[in-house]
């Protein structure tokens, strides 16, 4: 008896990710939880360098002014509850330093830009249509630092907005790395707080723009495509179980599943050696003995430390 509806996945057939590849992760929070699956498994990875950025005009915003090596001054920032902040940037680069916050920017913006010629993976992750237009300055930010809502302007963007928005931003990265290859995602995290109904008309905007851009694009390749995230989490893992307490974020069991998943496409099948003992290494460095003084715990350690120095000497990104 089958009491669970499958999504079919296969291998990509081209270009999959292995331990020489480099992967930028840009999009909204579910970015993160995969992002964090890379760096505990020790590829080379850069996730969100300006932070979480929920929608597609962020996320173009900060390809630009990567690419263009934007230098951020004192006019592009501001002062608000008693921290600094950039509306290009979320609220985790915030800083109580004027001085603190630029350097964090513009040292994130070269990593970006730095990042981005030698990419070989792109992952962007959209979470919303929904977009908020500073009234003051007529610019669309990526997020609003709880400034009053009455100085924003909420919009909807259209399926054609978001599909021009992502043909920039493969255009503007082709330019500088033809080579870089664009994996797509839609978040399964709801966005409640703009409305049940609004939600859904948010999140399938994302997807038929994304699908547009895909059929569209005639830069991307077939090597190029989009992973079904919101689908496994709606579909395959419909219960309240595989949610967190707010019961709209993924939990760690249904992050893993999604991981799992991911992997099973896009992680090359000579890679899972490696991560095999990469995870053993992480749960040996993780673990608790009840005598660390004990003869065993000092073999343990040493074994221990064979295998890091032996990864390490294969990889040299490979740092533990």
């Amino acid at each position: 008896m089958n009491l669970q509806t499958k999504i079919p996945l296969q291998p990509q057939r081209f270009n999959q990710i292995d331990y020489n590849s480099k992967v930028l992760l840009l999009g909204s929070c579910f970015s993160e939880n995969i992002g964090e699956k890379f760096q505990y498994f020790k590829f080379q990875s850069l996730q969100n360098p300006f932070g979480i950025l929920f929608q597609p005009f962020a996320i173009e915003t900060l390809i630009t002014n990567a690419i263009n090596q934007k230098e951020y001054t004192e006019v592009d920032i501001f002062f608000n509850n008693e921290q600094w902040h950039c509306f290009d940037a979320h609220s985790q680069l915030s800083h109580p330093l004027k001085d603190g916050l630029l350097t964090e920017l513009n040292k994130n913006i070269r990593k970006t830009y730095n990042f981005l010629k030698e990419a070989s993976h792109i992952i962007i992750t959209l979470g919303t249509s929904w977009i908020y237009r500073h009234i003051e300055t007529d610019q669309h930010v990526a997020n609003c630092h709880k400034v009053p809502q009455k100085k924003f302007l909420k919009e909807l963007l259209s399926v054609n907005q978001i599909s021009e928005s992502l043909d920039a931003t493969v255009s503007l990265v082709k330019s500088i790395n033809p080579n870089a290859q664009f994996i797509f995602t839609v978040s399964p995290v709801r966005h409640i707080k703009d409305g049940f109904v609004e939600n859904t008309q948010s999140k399938s905007h994302l997807i038929t723009a994304i699908h547009q851009t895909l059929k569209s694009n005639r830069l991307l390749s077939e090597a190029e495509g989009y992973f079904p995230s919101y689908e496994i989490m709606m579909d395959e893992l419909r219960n309240y179980r595989f949610y967190k307490d707010d019961m709209l974020h993924p939990n760690q069991l249904a992050i893993d599943y999604i991981w799992g998943k991911f992997a099973s496409v896009w992680i090359h099948q000579n890679s899972e050696a490696i991560m095999d003992e990469v995870n053993a290494i992480q749960k040996g460095l993780a673990h608790k003995p009840f005598n660390p003084n004990s003869d065993t715990h000092q073999k343990f350690l040493f074994r221990l430390q064979e295998n890091q120095e032996a990864l390490e000497s294969i990889f040299s990104h490979i740092t533990f």
